[in-house]
Parts: structure tokens; sequence; C-alpha cells
């Protein structure tokens, strides 16, 4: 593996503190309890280049452990960033890890935790399983050689860089949208407190970057998507090379009681989010989007997934910054993002629509702040940044 500069020399801090944000006082059973709050951690580089400072949301099972080293003991992004000269930002999710757990269960407040088997088959080895056609592509997870000359666990339980990688899953909220609300709520009150920003979302808290930009659209400075959570409306299924939508009430797409039953029940209802985002002409109180299926991918990796209904509603606190959706060779992700980037396109949202493989990084999962080229896609971040 190359040495990059990175991992190499020291790297001076000015300032390395934390603070809380966006937690609120409630009252429960006779007790005064604090919930919602976000967990950030700020470092800033002697050598401050860069006037907008970054913020790092990490995704789904995640914590800000993402974005500080690799599982097999190298640095990560954050060292990326303070060494082009960038202050940085590095968040816990509300209800999550260094944030803690203070929602009760009956209030959306029920946790969930991933388990060895699908942290193997969706992040670190995705070729093994083979639920996507692009998972066998996957070859960027760091691994150990094996010393009896055996085929290499690379990705899997018992390699001691895949047990680094399990060790930092920590239990989230199960409702994404109780979710949604806390980090937009708590995003909100950081951007107020550290002003305008460069956000850079992965997976999971991808719909906080459109969030944040519609609540306070000053504040954002440039959206970094890393994969972000999608496609619109509904979430897809794997199994077995095949990417297809949930079965709901009726298999045919095509259907007209497919779409009366499922307009009511999507998973995303405002197309990128649970939550409302504001439109142009604006939604009515109860009022939902209207949506309709794209035409038939003649690509066979590519889903074919759903847009607005014509006229597509604008999405105006979006537009004018400047957006990167990036997307990895080998996750599921490279199945349907390009769904995600055709709503935005169609809501009126300019950005840079980015296949990873098209720039030369070759066989990168869905977790690629982690994997074997993690500073050069970094590098290839920030240099699109300054660009």
């Amino acid at each position: 593996m190359n040495i990059h500069p990175t991992d190499t020399g020291a790297i001076s801090l000015a300032e390395h503190s934390y603070f809380f944000v966006g937690s609120r006082y409630v009252e429960e059973e006779g007790r005064t309890l604090k919930q919602g709050g976000m967990y950030v951690e700020k470092f800033v580089p002697v050598e401050q280049k860069q006037a907008t400072p970054v913020v790092l949301f990490h995704g789904g099972g995640q914590s800000g452990t993402n974005f500080i080293a690799t599982p097999d003991g190298r640095r990560g992004w954050l060292h990326d960033f303070l060494r082009a000269g960038y202050s940085v930002y590095i968040v816990d999710q509300p209800e999550r890890g260094r944030s803690g757990h203070s929602l009760k269960s009956v209030q959306g407040g029920q946790l969930a935790v991933d388990h060895v088997e699908r942290v193997e088959n969706y992040f670190t080895a995705p070729a093994k399983a083979g639920l996507w056609p692009q998972a066998s592509r996957h070859t960027q997870w760091p691994g150990q050689d094996q010393a009896d000359g055996s085929e290499s666990r690379a990705g899997q339980k018992g390699d001691l860089y895949f047990d680094q990688f399990f060790a930092s899953q920590v239990d989230a909220l199960a409702d994404r949208s109780v979710i949604e609300q806390l980090n937009q709520q708590s995003g909100i009150a950081l951007l107020e407190h550290i002003g305008p920003a460069i956000l850079l979302t992965h997976s999971q808290s991808g719909p906080f970057g459109w969030l944040l930009a519609d609540a306070c659209p000053q504040n954002v400075k440039s959206i970094l998507a890393l994969e972000p959570n999608g496609p619109p409306f509904f979430d897809v299924k794997f199994s077995a090379g095949n990417v297809d939508y949930e079965s709901r009430d009726d298999k045919n797409r095509e259907h007209e009681n497919w779409y009366q039953h499922n307009q009511q029940s999507c998973d995303r209802p405002f197309g990128i989010t649970r939550i409302p985002l504001t439109f142009e002409p604006p939604l009515m109180e109860g009022e939902q989007l209207q949506f309709v299926p794209q035409e038939a991918s003649t690509e066979h990796e590519l889903v074919s997934g759903f847009l607005q209904s014509e006229p597509a509603r604008q999405l105006p606190n979006l537009q004018g910054i400047p957006i990167l959706i990036m997307v990895a060779e080998a996750s599921y992700h490279a199945c349907y993002d390009h769904i995600t980037s055709a709503f935005l396109r169609q809501a009126g949202v300019d950005h840079d629509f980015v296949y990873l493989h098209d720039h030369g990084f070759h066989g990168n999962g869905h977790m690629v702040m982690l994997e074997k080229n993690n500073h050069q896609v970094a590098d290839f971040i920030i240099g699109w940044l300054q660009t």
C-alpha cells in the first residue's frame, strides 16, 4: 500500500475541543431531562488556510469515529481536511454515541443495531454476498494476509480490521423520521453557533444536507453528499444480484392500484426526505407529492425509479448551493443514486454527480472513507471544493 502524505508528519492544532448543541429540557415522570442534543468535536489547524469550516456527518449505525481513523490504523478524512487548512467539526448524531440516549422507547426512541452478516454483506465484503450487480468489483476494504496462506478473510468476522470496524457500530434510533427531525433541529443550532459551513454527509445522514440547506440556506456554503440515503420515494430490495422495489400491495408498478395505495405509504414522502421540505408551489397541509415511474433503464445494473409528476415542484432553498453527489463503484448505492440526482435536477437544483470509477477510483464500497484509498478520494473531494 502506498504511503500517503496525510499519514506522515505532524498536523498541528490550534484548538481541539467539544460542545453540545440542540438539546432541550423535558419533564418526564416528575424528572427534568435533556433530549435531542448533538455532540460536536472541534478541530482547528494552526495553518487555517480556508475560511469556511467543514462539518462531517456520519451514516447509520456509525459515529464520528468514521472520520478520525481507519480500522487498519491509518488517519481518517479529518486529517485530510486539516492538512488542507480547513477547520473541522465532527458530530455524533443525537441519540447516538457520545450524544447519549434519552428518548423514551414509547415515543420514537426504539433502538436498532447492525449485525455481523449485514455489515459484511453491505459494507466490508459485498463481493462474497453478491447482492447487487456491482458488488463483485469491491477490492478496497483493508484486510490482513493469512500467515498460513489460506483464503483471506478481509472484511469478514475474525479479521482484525473487520473486528475493529464492527466494534465501532453503535445503537441508533430505528425511526428514520425521528432521526431527521432531531438532526435538523441540532444541525440548525450548530450552524447558528459556528456560522456558514460546508456539510459532508454520508448515507443515512444524506437527507440532513437537504434539510439544513432548506432551513438555513445562508449557513450552508456547499454540500458534499457521499451516497446520500435514497432513492426518491421508495427503498429498494437486494436479493441474489437482483435490485427491485419492495413489494407492497401490487408488484406490478404499471397497475393504477399500486400507485393509489403507495402514494400514501412511501418511505420518503418528500422524495429525498421523510420530513417536509420547502417546495414551490408549496404543498398544502396533508398534500402529498405526486410521483410517476421513470422510463425503464437500458442499463441492467441500474434500477429505474420514481420522479415527481410534471410539472414538478421546485426546491428553491437548495438552488444555487454548490453540491457534489459522489458514488462508489462497488457500493449498493451505485444501483440507484442516479435517481436522487434526477430528482434534484427535476426540482431545479443544479449539482455535480460523480461516479468515482470515472475518475480512476476503482473497487470502492459504501464505506469509502475507511478504505485503502481513502486519502486519494479525500484529495479528490478537496480538489472539487477548491475549484
